[in-house]
């Protein structure tokens, strides 16, 4: 399990930050917490229990309380939040940074950037673009795909077919989220988010053809960067000897992370068209999600059938 940082260049391109104070070297800054702060009370003087590794985020509140201040008194304030060793400073709304903003920020070396979005959208923004980054993290074979709006991850061994029964999806219309590597993140304590990583995200790889590239193939609309994962499903070779579910009234899971994740097995034997399985086991899923268990059902009404015999 990994728990990445995130790099300040790649925060600056994606919500296109403005850099007022900025050198090449600081392209490297790594964030490391989930957290953000609007230093206000450090404004004021107060900085007990303040969080020296979070993105400090200045707003309209903040920046009014600055222009009360006289000029020196404004450069020290700054100056002492400043030379806690943040790792940058975002001032929200589009406004002009105060000469002494500027300066301190020069004097102690730290990034000083600027957004155009109001302060709670780009807080928020911010947050969930953290969360989801700085998630822990576990990479796992296999692929992720969308089915009928649910997020299945495919798992088995090499060989097994779980390529060509993704790329049978994507023919059938659903969409490719990740091929052989799905980096799954924890963002929440009861959610899962799987994507591939960047330098083979919208390619799968079929023994006997090669690398293929789905975007190109089958359109924009037959790739997903992201998914939640909402089924595990395993595929592994038929084994005569092995009893599998016939009923589906035995709830299992997948412990990924930490958390459980509701999975079955897939045998696979030649005449078997998994992909149809799989999209049958999607809307199953998405059933149960919404209250209706057809195994339940089944074994209720033979339940009654068989109370209703033995009455007299």
């Amino acid at each position: 399990m990994n728990t990445p940082m995130v790099k300040l260049s790649r925060l600056i391109k994606e919500f296109s930050l403005e850099k007022l104070y900025y050198k090449d070297n600081f392209d490297d800054i790594l964030i490391t917490t989930t957290d953000i702060n609007r230093p206000g009370l450090q404004l004021a003087g107060f900085f007990e229990y303040f969080g020296t590794d979070r993105v400090q985020i200045i707003g309209k509140v903040e920046m009014t309380y600055l222009s009360e201040l006289e000029s020196n008194q404004r450069y020290e304030r700054l100056r002492a939040l400043f030379s806690t060793g943040i790792p940058c400073v975002v001032l929200a709304r589009g406004m002009k940074p105060f000469p002494e903003m500027l300066q301190a920020a020069k004097d102690c070396d730290i990034p000083l950037l600027r957004t155009e979005d109001v302060t709670s959208r780009f807080s928020s923004d911010l947050i969930a673009f953290l969360n989801v980054e700085l998630a822990p993290m576990e990479i796992m074979h296999g692929e992720l795909v969308e089915v009928y709006g649910e997020g299945i991850l495919i798992l088995g061994e090499s060989g097994v077919g779980k390529s060509e029964t993704a790329l049978e999806l994507v023919k059938r219309g659903h969409r490719l989220v990740a091929d052989d590597l799905v980096e799954v993140r924890r963002v929440s304590s009861k959610t899962l988010v799987g994507m591939a990583p960047e330098i083979i995200r919208h390619f799968i790889e079929i023994r006997g053809i090669g690398i293929l590239d789905v975007k190109y193939l089958y359109g924009v609309g037959s790739v997903k960067v992201t998914e939640k994962i909402d089924l595990v499903v395993n595929m592994e070779l038929w084994d005569k000897n092995k009893h599998y579910e016939r009923v589906g009234s035995e709830e299992l899971t997948t412990e990924i992370l930490g958390i459980r994740v509701p999975s079955l097995t897939i045998p696979v034997r030649p005449g078997r068209n998994l992909a149809i399985i799989i999209e049958v086991a999607a809307l199953n899923n998405r059933q149960k999600k919404m209250g209706y268990n057809a195994a339940k059902a089944f074994t209720e009404r033979i339940t009654g059938r068989k109370e209703n015999e033995n009455q007299p």
